[in-house]
């Protein structure tokens, strides 16, 4: 990816936030991402912030080669916090079981609540 599609991708990022409320889980798709440019690393990064200031609940990421995974871990260390869930799976598949997964344990967590 180019920088120029990565900042465009921001833009879209903080216009589909704008009006999101915290806790939302993330899901990035990089199945078709054969590379990446390093000067996209700032837009990446402003990405991660916009998301951490929306206070996300977790991040899961599709990333078919986990060799690929290591620029989005190092990026992840300064842009979110440590407590945050991260996830990287390989599938989609693999993405929706962790996402069904998260969404099942809130549930408990709200019920036990009550």
């Amino acid at each position: 990816m180019s920088k120029e599609e990565v900042k465009h991708a921001a833009e879209r990022v903080r216009e589909a936030l704008r009006d999101a409320a915290p806790g939302i889980r993330v899901l990035t798709d990089f199945r078709w991402l054969e590379s990446m440019r390093p000067s996209a690393a700032p837009h990446i990064a402003e990405i991660m912030d916009a998301l951490a200031e929306k206070q996300v609940a977790s991040v899961i990421r599709i990333i078919p080669d986990p060799g690929k995974d290591v620029g989005m871990n190092i990026l992840s260390q300064f842009h979110y916090s440590h407590e945050l869930p991260i996830s990287t799976v390989e599938t989609l598949v693999d993405a929706l079981d962790r996402l069904l997964e998260q969404n099942a344990g809130r549930d408990r967590k709200e019920l036990e609540a009550q």
